[in-house]
């Protein structure tokens, strides 16, 4: 699980790693003072949300995405759908949260949902029902329980020897996904390998340093059941070096146009390329999302004019950016009205319908 940094290919990485280093800058300072930051952040979770489970190999429409996130399902939720929400949860919890959090031990615990270990507690089985605690912990002296246990096997052994039918169980496991994990993959042992690299990765480039642990983190793979929470953390890394501040890096939108094959290479080099036209192909459809928003914004905010300093339309531009799609509900909840005012402000807005369906419609900006 050694993941060697003593021969990265330097020399044929560097234009690479230099266009990706002007993109990103470009993109954070450009996010930083624009007008529509908020809006752009917000949408930003969905589509990389949804991005990662493309690049997983699983399709989730963004429009069910909004629609679940706002608990306005139009139909059940899938199984990826939850997979991809989970993903959003863990974006708006890193950006909201220092920007080390998520690399440091408590915070990649409490992420992976193990509790205890986030809170360093160590939870003692409690003594057996009917008898006393003598203020020993448990784990001192298991004979008794060994012994028990042993008995009831031979009693049970017995009475079938003897034509008796022994009487039902139930089967108790201490840890109920241990049917579902592999008892040989030591996730703790593989993260904190991971987690070794950080401190490596931060003598290079910011961008080579994110290149470096997320090629880190596809080969180690801590996280069987998680291995989405790899990209996530690269974007928490790059904030965490101030390589971008004014967002959480929306790196699987990039990730998405790059084929597999290149990402999945046996090559580390190849690898390392793709991650970089990644970082760069997604920082370049961040600045196109940002001036998509500022002309819509634009032109929703003529369609101000004249209107009464009261009216209900600024409310709408701001959830209309911040969503990739709206309903005439989310609308009505959001700024207070009933369904069929929100239709009509929907109308005067001049948002376009996205969904081409008469139910549960949406709407959205080009």
């Amino acid at each position: 699980m050694r993941y060697d940094l003593t021969t990265l290919p330097l020399t044929t990485l560097m234009a690479a790693i230099i266009k990706a280093e002007d993109m990103l800058a470009r993109l954070d300072e450009r996010v930083l003072r624009h007008a529509v930051a908020d809006g752009f952040r917000e949408r930003g979770h969905f589509f990389d949300a949804a991005g990662a489970l493309w690049v997983g190999g699983e399709l989730v429409h963004v429009e069910d995405l909004v629609l679940h996130d706002a608990r306005m399902d139009a139909r059940t939720p899938t199984h990826e759908l939850t997979i991809a929400h989970a993903v959003l949860r863990v974006r708006r919890r890193l950006w909201s949260a220092e920007p080390s959090w998520g690399l440091e031990a408590a915070g990649l615990a409490a992420l992976r949902g193990d509790i205890g270990e986030a809170k360093d507690v160590i939870q003692l089985r409690p003594p057996p029902l009917g008898e006393p605690n003598d203020g020993q912990e448990d784990g001192g002296d298991d004979f008794g329980v060994d012994f028990a246990e042993i008995d009831a096997i031979l009693a049970r052994s017995d009475k079938i020897l003897n034509g008796g039918v022994p009487d039902a169980r139930p089967e108790t496991i201490d840890d109920p996904l241990a049917l579902v994990r592999d008892e040989d993959w030591d996730e703790g042992e593989r993260l904190e390998s991971w987690r070794a690299l950080i401190r490596e990765a931060d003598l290079l480039p910011p961008v080579l340093g994110a290149a470096v642990l997320f090629d880190a983190w596809e080969r180690i793979e801590p996280l069987r059941r998680q291995h989405w929470l790899g990209g996530l953390l690269v974007s928490a890394y790059l904030r965490s070096r101030g390589k971008v501040t004014s967002h959480l890096f929306c790196l699987n939108v990039g990730l998405k146009s790059v084929r597999h094959e290149r990402r999945r290479a046996s090559d580390r080099t190849t690898r390392l390329l793709a991650f970089l036209d990644a970082m760069a192909l997604s920082a370049d459809s961040g600045l196109k999302e940002l001036d998509r928003l500022s002309l819509a914004k634009l032109q929703m905010e003529l369609r101000l004019k004249d209107r009464r300093s009261n009216s209900s339309l600024p409310e709408v531009i701001d959830i209309v950016l911040s969503r990739p799609i709206v309903s005439a509900k989310m609308i009505a909840r959001h700024v207070g009205v009933t369904p069929r005012g929100a239709l009509n402000l929907v109308a005067d807005l001049g948002l376009r319908e996205m969904t081409g369906r008469g139910r549960y419609r949406g709407w959205g900006v080009l």
